[in-house]
């Protein structure tokens, strides 16, 4: 297996040296056997939900559908004369080919077939030997694993290490590959940054709408908000404003990845800084021993590789006999372009390395927490939350209160009242037209049980009845009384010629009493006046 496995590197080196002439994007990145395993499960549980079903997918139908994928893509019969069982025709090839083309990808089965019309086929691998590579039918050195993940103990080392692994090269192939939607769910929320399932399918759906990549969705987003004016920012109804926090942390800290990558020529020093800059954010944001630990670990290793890459394409420009090229000027859109290149050579060469022994734990949903909060695997949050139709006991519950809270009368706001508040109507309003009308002081009642009028007869007279209607005291003078009488009675009359004529009228605003302007003298008119009327005197 190791000659196997050099060959299979060998064949990813002369990939990429071809890679101008096989390929419409040098920036394609190649996808592994675990990683080609993952978007095989991702695409499974799609056409299972577009079938009528749930975004699920059994861990069987996965790897019997594994198998038979290999054997169409590299043109052989089933091993052991076992006829593989086909799900859903052709569908899931297709969808399976549309995830590498929206992401900008290849597997290891395109990389075989585009070298083998560019070198003698006898120095690269056989399909039969790619075959037992991808599916793990061979033996490979590794490190020792569990023959079945136990799911009560704690994550292993092994799995957190290779998990810590995965997010590493995520963020180093999002800086090649813009376009790598399994890389953006890979490090979307690790560290943590409160972008869940919910956040990740909000993107999902925006990326849709505009037929852009994850990645490319979300960073339009973010800098729309920023840097777009009053016309072009995002509505107030975009479900990604909830997560602008989360996602502006995400992007900043691509951005800062960016400009290292940009602003450091020498491509050792650059992958470093790159490498350190990772391991920061998630060392930071996670107390784990064990995630601190896998973080360290992988960052020194990774910086190993990337140093040896490095030298290994400085000898083989010298050795070539090509004269080198100049040094690009830093600062510009050349200043990235070697690190690009030994950051692609690291992906590759990750790509080629043997596949994960135990399926079990590389689909499994029960992935390492890496985040500190939550473990989340892709097929999670690629699949989108359960939205509640109401069926279900407790959302049932909430309405019958809320309800009950609508029919409860709600009490109003006491207003102060004053001691005469005999004279206010309870919880009655004034109609509009009775506003409108402005009546007279005639009509309005001065209080709400008013005294009973008078009988009217011939011996009814105003006096009497205004004698009656007045208080009496104990102490009364029958000489004041009789004398009040007259008074009463004028009052009266004049009461009665006011509200002649002022039925149903405005009342009439005083006018203001006019006042004779004065005329301003002119300088010296004065004089002049006094001089006149002295003369005229003499």
């Amino acid at each position: 297996m190791k000659a196997v496995g050099e060959r299979l590197k060998q064949m990813m080196r002369l990939f990429r040296r071809e890679s101008h002439r096989l390929l419409e994007s040098e920036r394609t990145t190649v996808y592994g056997a675990d990683a080609m395993l993952m978007v095989l499960q991702l695409v499974m549980a799609q056409v299972n939900k577009q079938e009528g079903g749930e975004f699920r997918v059994a861990l069987s139908d996965v790897l019997l559908a594994w198998k038979r994928l290999l054997v169409d893509k590299l043109d052989l019969r089933p091993p052991d004369g076992q006829a593989v069982r086909r799900q859903s025709g052709d569908v899931i090839p297709e969808a399976y080919e549309a995830f590498l083309k929206r992401s900008n990808a290849v597997d290891l089965v395109h990389v075989l077939a585009m070298c083998q019309g560019l070198q003698n086929p006898e120095e690269l691998v056989s399909p039969v030997e790619l075959y037992e590579f991808l599916s793990g039918s061979s033996d490979v050195p590794d490190a020792p694993i569990p023959s079945t993940p136990s799911a009560a103990s704690p994550a292993c080392g092994w799995r957190v290490k290779s998990a810590m692994r995965r997010v590493f090269c995520s963020y180093l192939s999002l800086l090649v590959n813009a376009k790598d939607d399994l890389a953006t769910a890979l490090t979307l929320d690790v560290p943590d940054r409160a972008l869940g399932r919910q956040t990740f399918t909000d993107v999902k759906r925006a990326a849709r709408r505009s037929d852009m990549s994850l990645f490319l969705a979300l960073t339009s987003f973010v800098r729309t908000v920023q840097l777009g004016g009053k016309g072009y920012a995002p509505a107030p109804s975009d479900p990604l404003r909830k997560h602008i926090k989360g996602l502006s942390a995400f992007v900043h800290f691509m951005d800062n990845l960016q400009d290292i990558l940009g602003e450091t020529p020498d491509p050792s020093v650059c992958g470093s800084k790159l490498v350190c800059a990772i391991r920061g954010v998630l060392v930071k944001a996670c107390d784990s021993r064990d995630i601190r630990s896998a973080a360290e670990e992988t960052a020194s290793q990774l910086k190993e590789e990337i140093c040896k890459l490095h030298q290994i394409q400085k000898d083989d420009a010298v050795g070539s006999g090509i004269s080198p090229a100049r040094p690009k000027a830093r600062f510009t859109a050349y200043g990235g372009r070697d690190t690009l290149k030994v950051l692609l050579a690291l992906l590759d060469q990750e790509a080629a390395t043997p596949p994960c022994s135990n399926k079990a734990d590389l689909l499994s949903e029960d992935q390492p927490v890496l985040n500190g909060t939550e473990a989340t695997s892709v097929l999670a949050l690629f699949r989108s939350p359960e939205v509640s139709t109401g069926s279900s006991p407790e959302p049932l519950k909430k309405r019958a209160r809320s309800h009950l809270a609508l029919l409860k009368p709600k009490m109003g706001p006491r207003a102060i009242r004053s001691q005469f508040a005999c004279t206010y109507q309870e919880d009655e309003e004034p109609a509009l037209n009775r506003v409108l009308l402005f009546p007279s002081s005639s009509q309005v009642p001065t209080c709400v049980h008013p005294a009973p009028k008078p009988k009217s007869g011939p011996a009814a007279k105003p006096s009497e009845t205004i004698a009656a209607l007045a208080p009496r005291s104990v102490n009364s003078d029958p000489v004041r009384a009789a004398g009040s009488d007259s008074a009463v009675e004028k009052t009266t009359k004049k009461r009665r010629r006011a509200d002649v004529g002022t039925e149903n009228e405005a009342p009439k605003k005083k006018q203001p009493l006019k006042t004779t302007k004065k005329t301003k003298m002119i300088t010296g008119q004065a004089t002049l006046t006094s001089f006149f009327r002295v003369s005229n005197h003499q």
